[in-house]
C-alpha cells in the first residue's frame, strides 16, 4: 500500500493525531463516568428504586456518540492520506530524443592533426553518431561566422548528407561565430512544436579558436529551457599549421598571411575555459581531442547509454486510490452519531376507554 498525500508536513499529522487522542480522552471520561455512576448507584441503595427517582441517564449515549465520532474523525483522515493499492500495471512509452548537432565549418577545421583532417573527421564521426541513435531525430547547424540549419527530422540520412555537402570553403562569411550557432540551435528547437516535450542535446564540435560573441549567455538560456550542451574540443593549445586547400579539396599548400607567414590555429587559455563553461552551465560534457580522436564517439556512447537506461521504454506499477472506502465509512458513522439520541424518544400516550 502507498499513500498519496503525506498531510503537506509534520504539523498537519500531529494536529490529527492529538485531536484523535483529544476525542478518544474524552470518550475515555464520559465511560469512566458511567462505570462509577452505576458502582455509586449500586452503593447507595437499591438499583430498582433508584431508576424510578431518574428521568434519564444519557451517559453510556454520550459515550456512543464520542466513540463513533473518533473512529469517523480517523477514517477521514485516511482518506485524506489517499490510500493506494497495486492493481495492474502500465507501459511507459519512451521519451523522445532531439539532438541538434552544431558543427564548425571555420578554414581552421582544415588542419590536419586530426587524420585526414579535422573537418573530414568530424563529418564523418557524425554521420556514425546519427546511425549509432535510431528513435532519435536530429537537426543541425553548420557555421564559420555565420550560420546555417537544418530543421529537426527523423531521416538522420538527410543530416549527415547537409554536413556531407558542406566544406569550409562554401562558408560565405569566415570566423567562428560560436555564439551564433548555438543561438541557431536553440531557434531549430524553438520552430518544431514537438520539441518542447522531447528531451533536447545540443553537440557543438569547435575546434575553438577565436570564439565570437557570448556563448556563454546563449547557453544560460539555453539551461534554463531544459536544453543540455555537450562540446567537442578538436583543438588543442600546439599551433597546427592550416592547408590552404582548392574547390576541388585537394591541399594545394599552406595558408599564409599577407606577410608570408604560415597560419596556424591554437586553442587559448581563454577559450579552452570558456567551451568548457558552456558545458558546465548546461550540465552537459566537455570531450576534448587527443590521440588523433576527436571525441565523438564519447558523446555518441554517452546518448546511447541514456536512450537506452533513461528514456526506454518502462513498466510501471499502477496504484488505485482507494480513499472511497475510508470517507464511506466516516460518512456513515457520522450519520450514525447523529441518529443517537441523548434523551429517548417520548411515546405516544395511549388513549383512555370513556
Amino acid at each position: 500500500m502507498r499513500w498519496g498525500h503525506d498531510f503537506g508536513s509534520l504539523a498537519g499529522v500531529l494536529v490529527a493525531v492529538l485531536c484523535a487522542l483529544a476525542f478518544l480522552g474524552y470518550a475515555a471520561a464520559i465511560l469512566v463516568a458511567a462505570l462509577r455512576h452505576a458502582r455509586s448507584t449500586r452503593s447507595f441503595g437499591e438499583p430498582a428504586l433508584l431508576s424510578k427517582l431518574v428521568t434519564f441517564d444519557a451517559t453510556n449515549r454520550r459515550a456512543i456518540k464520542s466513540v463513533l465520532l473518533v473512529i469517523a474523525m480517523l477514517l477521514a483522515f485516511v482518506a485524506l492520506a489517499r490510500p493506494k493499492f497495486g492493481s495492474g500495471t502500465k507501459i511507459v512509452p519512451a521519451t523522445n530524443l532531439d539532438v541538434v548537432i552544431v558543427l564548425d565549418y571555420s578554414k581552421s577545421m582544415y588542419a590536419r592533426d586530426v587524420v585526414p583532417s579535422r573537418i573530414a573527421r568530424a563529418k564523418a564521426e557524425v554521420a556514425r553518431l546519427i546511425q549509432d541513435l535510431p528513435g532519435a531525430r536530429f537537426g543541425a547547424v553548420a557555421f564559420a561566422g555565420e550560420p546555417m540549419s537544418f530543421p529537426l527530422t527523423s531521416d538522420g540520412a538527410a543530416i549527415a548528407q547537409f554536413f556531407r555537402q558542406l566544406d569550409p570553403n562554401d562558408m560565405p562569411v569566415g570566423g567562428t561565430a560560436t555564439a551564433k550557432a548555438l543561438e541557431r540551435g536553440r531557434e531549430v528547437f524553438a520552430r518544431d512544436p514537438k520539441s518542447k516535450d522531447h528531451v533536447r542535446v545540443i553537440v557543438l564540435v569547435t575546434d575553438g579558436e577565436d570564439l565570437e560573441g557570448d556563448p556563454v549567455g546563449v547557453a544560460e538560456n539555453c539551461q534554463r529551457e531544459g536544453t543540455r550542451i555537450d562540446v567537442v574540443q578538436i583543438g588543442g593549445r600546439a599551433p597546427e599549421v592550416i592547408p590552404d586547400v582548392g574547390a576541388d579539396g585537394k591541399v594545394t599548400g599552406i595558408r599564409r598571411d599577407d606577410e608570408g607567414k604560415p597560419l596556424t590555429t591554437q586553442l587559448s587559455a581563454e577559450g579552452e575555459s570558456q567551451l568548457a563553461r558552456v558545458a558546465q552551465v548546461t550540465g552537459g560534457t566537455i570531450v576534448r581531442a587527443e590521440h588523433g580522436d576527436t571525441g565523438i564517439d564519447v558523446v555518441a556512447h554517452a546518448l546511447q547509454k541514456m536512450m537506452r537506461e533513461e528514456l526506454s521504454e518502462k513498466v510501471e506499477t499502477v496504484y488505485a486510490e482507494e480513499y472511497a472506502w475510508p470517507l464511506g465509512l466516516a460518512v456513515l458513522l457520522l450519520i450514525a452519531e447523529a441518529l443517537v439520541g441523548e434523551a429517548p424518544r417520548r411515546r405516544r400516550a395511549k388513549g383512555v376507554a370513556s
